[in-house]
């Protein structure tokens, strides 16, 4: 029995000991390095680390560009757990509930574009954007709305809902399809049952499918907000670079440029701590307001 034990927890050692290795390597020591660079200015290729304490967070502080960089990042949150959401489950809903024959044929299509690079992406969406050649302007001018083409990437006020509809699009196929699954297990009798009561469908959806798959929309959730805070950086670089100005500057972009560009490396750490603290509050917090009692069934 003693050596049945031991072989247990040898043989979870084996296996939990790589994994945490390289969570220790690839996700701890970077994290504590970038905080430990934060207190220095360095240019990230001189051998010359002066240490400066807190200086990199009080001009951290002072810095207007990164306000408005967490207000982007939280632009792009917000548009895109809306966005994403309302689609995915509307989407989720028509494909399991209408008994459409093509089903399978969407969801493929609708999970297409999460299996592209989010360069491709930008890229792609650049030359639709395009003011000269691109989709958008060439039907707004066919259809006789000119007024209304724009260098969209090039419009302080445009360029960010223009950066969040491919954002949209490219999440939509992901959670449509985890949504599907959740409304999949809820059983038909309870449908059955409410349609008998005089249930109309809307009501049927508000009382029994979101209820019953809310652990699916709440996980949803979640994951767009780390996704957001983190990854947005990717599409804005391909896409705006951060411009026009700083109009969509998010806070990954704007690290990348001081840390990488302007060889701010310090200033760079600063950044990526505040990304990290921003990122945490706002999971724990939305962990907080999503807190719902699991419904049974």
């Amino acid at each position: 029995m003693a050596l049945t034990s031991k072989k247990h927890y040898l043989f979870l050692a084996f296996c939990l000991l790589p994994t945490f290795f390289l969570f220790l390597v690839f996700t701890v020591y970077p994290m504590l390095g970038g905080l430990y660079y934060s207190f220095f200015e360095w240019s990230g290729t001189s051998s010359v680390k002066t240490f400066i304490g807190l200086e990199n967070y009080v001009k951290l502080w002072n810095d207007s560009v990164i306000k408005k960089a967490i207000f982007n990042d939280f632009f792009f949150v917000f548009v895109k757990i809306f966005g994403i959401m309302t689609l995915s489950l509307f989407f989720a809903v028509a494909l399991t509930q209408l008994r459409i024959k093509e089903a399978p044929f969407y969801r493929i299509v609708f999970f297409f574009p999460n299996i592209m690079s989010v360069v491709v992406i930008g890229i792609l969406w650049q030359f639709i954007y395009d003011p000269s050649i691109g989709i958008v302007n060439s039907f707004l001018t066919k259809i006789g709305l000119t007024e209304w083409a724009r260098p969209w990437l090039g419009d302080m006020t445009w360029v960010l809902p223009s950066i969040a509809i491919p954002a949209i699009w490219a999440g939509i196929g992901l959670f449509m399809l985890l949504l599907m699954g959740g409304i999949s297990n809820v059983p038909k009798s309870l449908y059955e049952a409410a349609e008998i009561d005089g249930a109309s469908e809307w009501q049927q959806f508000w009382q029994i499918t979101v209820p019953l798959v809310w652990p699916q929309i709440k996980t949803s959730i979640l994951y767009i907000i780390i996704t957001s805070l983190n990854g947005s950086f990717v599409l804005v670089q391909v896409m705006t670079g951060g411009g026009p100005g700083s109009a969509s500057e998010v806070m990954g972009s704007y690290l990348y440029q001081r840390a990488f560009e302007d060889f701010q490396f310090g200033y760079g750490a600063a950044i990526g701590v505040l990304i990290l603290v921003v990122s945490l509050a706002t999971v724990l917090i939305s962990q907080f307001i999503l807190k719902k009692e699991k419904v049974e069934y």
